[in-house]
């Protein structure tokens, strides 16, 4: 399976585009803080898918598309953060809330087919 043509994947590294446009506006003093950490759970997510499906077991697949997911929601609870502090506007943060949940729902889709492939 080539990862690089699922949606799941290709939809999580759109998400990471769209994540570093929208924080280079962000304070410079956040440079080695909240934009760091934003950026790093966003690379996470296609990272980990793709690592995943570089696994030899279905287990271990599993286990990193899970980690995968523990990002979407790192990165959603960040960026909902930064909106509080007033460096996204409504509309920034209304997108980049929209693409991760298109990701968690791909996700979600992608860790339950590999578990009925364990219980199939």
């Amino acid at each position: 399976m080539n990862y690089t043509e699922l949606d799941v994947w290709v939809n999580s590294r759109q998400l990471v585009t769209a994540v570093y446009q929208s924080t280079k506006s962000f304070p410079k003093d956040e440079l080695y803080g909240l934009t760091n950490q934003i950026r790093r759970s966003a690379v996470s997510v296609p990272s980990n898918i793709a690592e995943g499906i570089g696994r030899q077991t279905t287990k271990d697949t599993i286990h990193f598309l899970y980690i995968s997911r523990g990002s979407l929601y790192e990165l959603e609870t960040q960026l909902l953060i930064a909106s509080d502090l007033e460096y996204l506007n409504k509309n920034e943060k209304e997108i980049l809330l929209e693409k991760i949940s298109v990701c968690k729902k791909l996700l979600n889709g992608f860790i339950n087919y590999y578990k009925n492939k364990i219980n199939g």
